[in-house]
Protein backbone atom coordinates (compact mmCIF):
# COMPACT_ATOMS: atom_id res chain seq x y z
CA UNK A 1 0.00 0.00 0.00
CA UNK A 2 1.36 3.41 -1.18
CA UNK A 3 1.17 6.01 1.28
CA UNK A 4 1.49 9.82 0.90
CA UNK A 5 2.17 12.26 3.71
CA UNK A 6 1.52 9.78 6.68
CA UNK A 7 -2.27 8.33 4.79
CA UNK A 8 -2.92 5.22 2.69
CA UNK A 9 -3.33 5.76 -0.81
CA UNK A 10 -3.76 2.92 -2.60
CA UNK A 11 -4.67 -0.69 -2.38
CA UNK A 12 -3.71 -3.62 -4.72
CA UNK A 13 -6.48 -5.34 -6.34
CA UNK A 14 -5.39 -8.85 -7.38
CA UNK A 15 -2.90 -6.53 -9.49
CA UNK A 16 -5.07 -3.71 -9.98
CA UNK A 17 -4.39 -0.26 -8.29
CA UNK A 18 -7.36 1.20 -6.53
CA UNK A 19 -6.66 4.92 -5.83
CA UNK A 20 -8.23 5.88 -2.77
CA UNK A 21 -6.73 9.43 -2.86
CA UNK A 22 -9.94 10.81 -3.82
CA UNK A 23 -13.50 8.90 -1.90
CA UNK A 24 -14.28 6.13 -3.93
CA UNK A 25 -17.54 4.05 -4.16
CA UNK A 26 -19.07 0.55 -3.25
CA UNK A 27 -22.31 -0.78 -4.75
CA UNK A 28 -24.27 -2.87 -3.37
CA UNK A 29 -25.51 -6.24 -4.62
CA UNK A 30 -27.18 -8.21 -2.38
CA UNK A 31 -28.11 -12.03 -3.83
CA UNK A 32 -30.59 -13.04 -1.40
CA UNK A 33 -34.34 -12.27 -0.66
CA UNK A 34 -33.45 -11.04 2.36
CA UNK A 35 -31.56 -8.49 2.14
CA UNK A 36 -33.00 -5.37 4.39
CA UNK A 37 -33.57 -3.26 1.44
CA UNK A 38 -35.77 -4.74 -1.13
CA UNK A 39 -33.97 -2.54 -4.26
CA UNK A 40 -31.14 -4.45 -3.67
CA UNK A 41 -31.88 -7.76 -4.14
CA UNK A 42 -30.86 -9.64 -6.85
CA UNK A 43 -32.54 -13.23 -7.86
CA UNK A 44 -31.39 -13.97 -11.14
CA UNK A 45 -28.10 -13.48 -13.73
CA UNK A 46 -30.00 -10.83 -16.02
CA UNK A 47 -30.68 -9.12 -13.04
CA UNK A 48 -27.47 -8.84 -11.18
CA UNK A 49 -25.80 -7.87 -14.52
CA UNK A 50 -28.38 -5.02 -14.99
CA UNK A 51 -27.54 -3.57 -11.48
CA UNK A 52 -23.80 -4.08 -12.22
CA UNK A 53 -24.39 -2.18 -15.51
CA UNK A 54 -26.05 0.36 -14.07
CA UNK A 55 -23.32 0.76 -11.20
CA UNK A 56 -20.54 0.81 -13.24
CA UNK A 57 -22.37 3.37 -15.18
CA UNK A 58 -23.33 5.51 -12.35
CA UNK A 59 -19.74 5.57 -11.22
CA UNK A 60 -18.94 2.93 -8.89
CA UNK A 61 -15.40 1.73 -8.24
CA UNK A 62 -16.03 -1.33 -6.58
CA UNK A 63 -19.31 -3.81 -6.01
CA UNK A 64 -19.57 -5.27 -3.25
CA UNK A 65 -21.59 -8.49 -3.89
CA UNK A 66 -23.46 -11.25 -0.49
CA UNK A 67 -25.22 -13.91 -0.35
CA UNK A 68 -26.07 -13.74 2.75
CA UNK A 69 -28.63 -11.11 5.03
CA UNK A 70 -26.78 -9.34 7.82
CA UNK A 71 -30.24 -7.75 8.93
CA UNK A 72 -30.93 -7.57 12.57
CA UNK A 73 -31.78 -11.40 13.29
CA UNK A 74 -31.19 -12.57 10.52
CA UNK A 75 -30.53 -16.48 9.22
CA UNK A 76 -27.27 -17.90 8.66
CA UNK A 77 -27.61 -19.70 5.38
CA UNK A 78 -24.13 -21.04 5.41
CA UNK A 79 -20.97 -21.83 2.91
CA UNK A 80 -22.33 -23.76 1.00
CA UNK A 81 -25.31 -22.01 -0.27
CA UNK A 82 -23.65 -18.48 -0.21
CA UNK A 83 -21.46 -20.53 -3.15
CA UNK A 84 -24.25 -21.67 -5.13
CA UNK A 85 -25.23 -18.03 -5.38
CA UNK A 86 -22.07 -16.49 -5.33
CA UNK A 87 -19.51 -18.68 -7.85
CA UNK A 88 -21.93 -18.18 -10.83
CA UNK A 89 -22.45 -14.23 -10.27
CA UNK A 90 -18.84 -13.66 -9.66
CA UNK A 91 -17.90 -15.93 -13.29
CA UNK A 92 -20.41 -13.90 -15.16
CA UNK A 93 -19.71 -10.41 -14.09
CA UNK A 94 -15.49 -11.35 -14.74
CA UNK A 95 -16.81 -12.66 -18.67
CA UNK A 96 -18.72 -9.52 -19.33
CA UNK A 97 -16.50 -6.64 -17.05
CA UNK A 98 -13.11 -8.19 -17.30
CA UNK A 99 -11.66 -5.28 -15.35
CA UNK A 100 -14.31 -4.83 -12.68
CA UNK A 101 -13.16 -4.49 -8.20
CA UNK A 102 -15.29 -7.02 -6.78
CA UNK A 103 -15.72 -7.52 -3.02
CA UNK A 104 -17.00 -10.86 -1.35
CA UNK A 105 -19.52 -9.99 1.86
CA UNK A 106 -18.92 -12.84 3.87
CA UNK A 107 -17.66 -13.99 7.14
CA UNK A 108 -16.61 -17.71 5.97
CA UNK A 109 -13.25 -17.89 5.17
CA UNK A 110 -14.03 -21.14 2.41
CA UNK A 111 -16.23 -18.63 0.98
CA UNK A 112 -13.66 -15.89 0.94
CA UNK A 113 -10.85 -17.86 -0.80
CA UNK A 114 -12.99 -19.51 -3.59
CA UNK A 115 -14.52 -16.51 -4.87
CA UNK A 116 -10.81 -14.89 -4.68
CA UNK A 117 -10.07 -17.77 -6.74
CA UNK A 118 -13.02 -17.33 -9.01
CA UNK A 119 -12.41 -13.31 -9.44
CA UNK A 120 -13.35 -11.34 -6.46
CA UNK A 121 -10.73 -8.60 -5.23
CA UNK A 122 -11.69 -7.83 -2.31
CA UNK A 123 -12.60 -9.36 0.67
CA UNK A 124 -15.57 -7.74 2.94
CA UNK A 125 -16.18 -9.16 6.55
CA UNK A 126 -18.67 -7.75 9.18
CA UNK A 127 -17.10 -9.89 11.88
CA UNK A 128 -13.25 -8.95 11.14
CA UNK A 129 -12.37 -12.39 11.45
CA UNK A 130 -14.63 -13.14 15.20
CA UNK A 131 -17.29 -15.49 13.38
CA UNK A 132 -14.51 -17.57 11.50
CA UNK A 133 -11.12 -18.05 13.10
CA UNK A 134 -9.55 -19.17 10.01
CA UNK A 135 -10.34 -15.51 7.72
CA UNK A 136 -7.64 -13.69 8.78
CA UNK A 137 -4.53 -16.41 7.90
CA UNK A 138 -6.72 -16.89 4.65
CA UNK A 139 -6.85 -13.11 3.35
CA UNK A 140 -2.98 -12.63 4.27
CA UNK A 141 -2.06 -15.72 2.81
CA UNK A 142 -4.87 -14.68 -0.29
CA UNK A 143 -2.76 -11.40 -0.49
CA UNK A 144 -6.07 -9.38 -0.74
CA UNK A 145 -7.62 -6.17 1.00
CA UNK A 146 -9.13 -6.88 3.80
CA UNK A 147 -12.53 -5.03 5.33
CA UNK A 148 -12.62 -5.50 8.60
CA UNK A 149 -16.37 -4.14 10.47
CA UNK A 150 -16.70 -3.92 14.11
CA UNK A 151 -19.90 -5.54 14.87
CA UNK A 152 -21.09 -6.23 19.02
CA UNK A 153 -22.74 -10.13 18.90
CA UNK A 154 -23.82 -11.28 15.65
CA UNK A 155 -26.51 -10.61 13.06
CA UNK A 156 -28.88 -12.70 15.18
CA UNK A 157 -28.10 -11.16 18.64
CA UNK A 158 -26.68 -8.04 17.66
CA UNK A 159 -29.56 -5.53 18.38
CA UNK A 160 -30.07 -7.00 22.08
CA UNK A 161 -29.44 -4.30 23.95
CA UNK A 162 -25.75 -3.18 22.80
CA UNK A 163 -23.88 -1.76 25.79
CA UNK A 164 -20.48 0.69 25.23
CA UNK A 165 -18.78 2.42 27.80
CA UNK A 166 -17.72 4.75 25.43
CA UNK A 167 -18.89 3.70 21.82
CA UNK A 168 -16.42 5.82 19.88
CA UNK A 169 -13.18 4.61 21.81
CA UNK A 170 -14.42 1.20 22.64
CA UNK A 171 -14.70 0.44 18.69
CA UNK A 172 -10.99 2.33 18.30
CA UNK A 173 -9.79 0.30 20.90
CA UNK A 174 -11.48 -2.67 18.81
CA UNK A 175 -9.38 -2.15 16.13
CA UNK A 176 -6.48 -1.28 17.32
CA UNK A 177 -6.28 -4.98 18.21
CA UNK A 178 -7.33 -5.82 15.17
CA UNK A 179 -5.17 -4.16 13.36
CA UNK A 180 -2.13 -5.99 14.93
CA UNK A 181 -3.87 -9.39 14.38
CA UNK A 182 -4.48 -8.42 10.85
CA UNK A 183 -0.55 -7.54 10.40
CA UNK A 184 0.28 -10.35 12.39
CA UNK A 185 -1.49 -12.42 9.55
CA UNK A 186 -0.03 -10.84 6.84
CA UNK A 187 -2.98 -8.24 5.50
CA UNK A 188 -1.32 -5.37 3.88
CA UNK A 189 -3.95 -3.70 2.72
CA UNK A 190 -6.74 -3.36 5.72
CA UNK A 191 -9.78 -1.23 5.55
CA UNK A 192 -11.61 -0.08 8.71
CA UNK A 193 -15.32 -0.52 8.93
CA UNK A 194 -17.16 1.20 11.97
CA UNK A 195 -19.85 -1.24 11.72
CA UNK A 196 -23.41 1.24 11.79
CA UNK A 197 -26.47 -0.61 12.75
CA UNK A 198 -24.43 -3.65 14.05
CA UNK A 199 -24.65 -4.14 17.69
CA UNK A 200 -25.32 0.08 18.25
CA UNK A 201 -27.77 1.86 19.20
CA UNK A 202 -29.46 5.07 16.90
CA UNK A 203 -27.73 6.78 19.61
CA UNK A 204 -24.53 4.75 19.28
CA UNK A 205 -24.75 5.18 15.53
CA UNK A 206 -24.64 9.27 15.67
CA UNK A 207 -22.02 9.35 18.01
CA UNK A 208 -19.96 7.42 16.00
CA UNK A 209 -20.38 9.67 13.17
CA UNK A 210 -20.05 12.45 14.94
CA UNK A 211 -16.62 11.51 16.08
CA UNK A 212 -15.48 9.24 13.12
CA UNK A 213 -12.45 11.57 12.66
CA UNK A 214 -10.42 9.41 15.52
CA UNK A 215 -10.12 6.76 13.18
CA UNK A 216 -7.44 8.74 11.48
CA UNK A 217 -5.27 7.45 14.15
CA UNK A 218 -5.61 3.71 12.95
CA UNK A 219 -4.16 5.20 9.36
CA UNK A 220 -6.13 2.94 7.30
CA UNK A 221 -8.74 3.85 4.51
CA UNK A 222 -12.21 4.58 6.34
CA UNK A 223 -15.44 2.71 4.72
CA UNK A 224 -18.32 3.46 5.67
CA UNK A 225 -21.83 1.61 5.13
CA UNK A 226 -24.99 3.55 6.35
CA UNK A 227 -27.03 3.39 3.05
CA UNK A 228 -30.70 3.22 4.14
CA UNK A 229 -30.23 1.81 7.04
CA UNK A 230 -32.65 2.00 10.48
CA UNK A 231 -30.64 4.94 11.83
CA UNK A 232 -31.67 6.88 9.34
CA UNK A 233 -35.35 5.39 8.80
CA UNK A 234 -36.29 4.82 12.52
CA UNK A 235 -35.22 8.23 13.29
CA UNK A 236 -37.66 9.94 10.22
CA UNK A 237 -40.05 7.78 10.68
CA UNK A 238 -40.20 6.18 7.50
CA UNK A 239 -39.09 3.44 5.46
CA UNK A 240 -35.75 2.15 3.77
CA UNK A 241 -37.47 3.12 0.86
CA UNK A 242 -37.90 6.47 1.69
CA UNK A 243 -33.95 6.77 3.36
CA UNK A 244 -32.18 8.08 -0.07
CA UNK A 245 -32.28 11.85 1.44
CA UNK A 246 -31.22 10.50 4.78
CA UNK A 247 -28.66 8.50 3.42
CA UNK A 248 -27.47 11.55 1.10
CA UNK A 249 -26.97 13.70 4.39
CA UNK A 250 -25.01 10.97 6.41
CA UNK A 251 -22.56 10.14 3.59
CA UNK A 252 -21.73 13.81 3.05
CA UNK A 253 -20.86 14.22 7.13
CA UNK A 254 -19.17 10.86 6.70
CA UNK A 255 -16.80 12.83 3.94
CA UNK A 256 -16.07 15.66 5.84
CA UNK A 257 -14.79 13.28 8.46
CA UNK A 258 -12.54 11.16 6.70
CA UNK A 259 -14.41 8.25 4.84
CA UNK A 260 -12.87 7.06 2.06
CA UNK A 261 -15.04 4.41 0.63
CA UNK A 262 -19.15 4.96 1.00
CA UNK A 263 -20.66 1.79 0.50
CA UNK A 264 -24.42 2.37 -1.12
CA UNK A 265 -27.47 1.29 -2.68
CA UNK A 266 -27.88 4.36 -4.67
CA UNK A 267 -24.52 5.23 -6.75
CA UNK A 268 -25.50 7.85 -8.70
CA UNK A 269 -26.70 9.67 -5.44
CA UNK A 270 -23.18 8.96 -3.78
CA UNK A 271 -20.88 10.04 -7.06
CA UNK A 272 -23.26 13.57 -6.78
CA UNK A 273 -22.58 13.75 -3.36
CA UNK A 274 -18.57 12.89 -4.11
CA UNK A 275 -18.31 15.67 -6.81
CA UNK A 276 -19.93 18.89 -4.40
CA UNK A 277 -17.62 17.57 -1.67
CA UNK A 278 -14.59 17.55 -3.65
CA UNK A 279 -15.42 20.86 -5.56
CA UNK A 280 -16.05 22.30 -2.11
CA UNK A 281 -12.55 21.24 -0.83
CA UNK A 282 -11.10 23.50 -3.89
CA UNK A 283 -12.81 26.68 -3.03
Amino acid sequence: MEKQNGTNKTINCRGAALDLASPVIMGIINITDDSFYAGSRSQNMEHILEKAAQHLREGAHILDIGAQSTRPGAVDVGPEVELERLLPAIETLVKYYPQVIISIDTYYATVAEKTIQAGAAIINDISAGDIDPEMLATAGRLQVPYIAMHMQGTPGTMQHNPQYTDVALDVLDYFIRKKAACLAAGIKDLIIDPGFGFGKTIADNYTLLKRLSVFQILDCPLLIGISRKSMIYKLLDNTPADALNGTTVLNTLALQQGAGILRVHDVKAAAEVIRIWEYMQKV
